[in-house]
């Protein structure tokens, strides 16, 4: 999974506030008109969702997402394994109904 791929793909969405944007994370907040075709993005770069899921998340993924804020029912998380590191995508929605985080890190 190429980071810098997805994290340039990000860029073409309309994020109503842009948090972070670095070398191994990427952090904003995008508007609800703008989400259908954001998971369509991660789903063609980085498969279908590990969450919301019916099993447990294996331990070693568990720990990572824990680390930055873990993931609730209501919430997405994305993963892409590629030996060397890794990339989470995690979506957390507003109570709002209108926004969205998104974070994505490589590890």
């Amino acid at each position: 999974m190429d980071f810098n791929a997805l994290r340039n793909d990000m860029k073409r969405f309309n994020f109503e506030a842009l948090r972070t944007d670095c070398d191994n994370f990427f952090e904003g907040v995008i508007v609800q008109k703008e989400l259908e075709k954001l998971n369509l993005s991660l789903k063609s770069m980085m498969g279908e969702p590990v969450y919301p899921s019916k099993s447990r998340l294996p331990y070693k993924l568990q720990t990572a997402v824990d680390g930055f804020g873990g993931v609730m029912p209501g919430q997405t998380l994305y993963f892409k394994d590629s030996g060397n590191d890794s990339v989470l995508a995690l979506l957390w929605p507003w109570k709002d109904g209108q926004r969205t985080t998104i974070k994505i890190i490589q590890q």
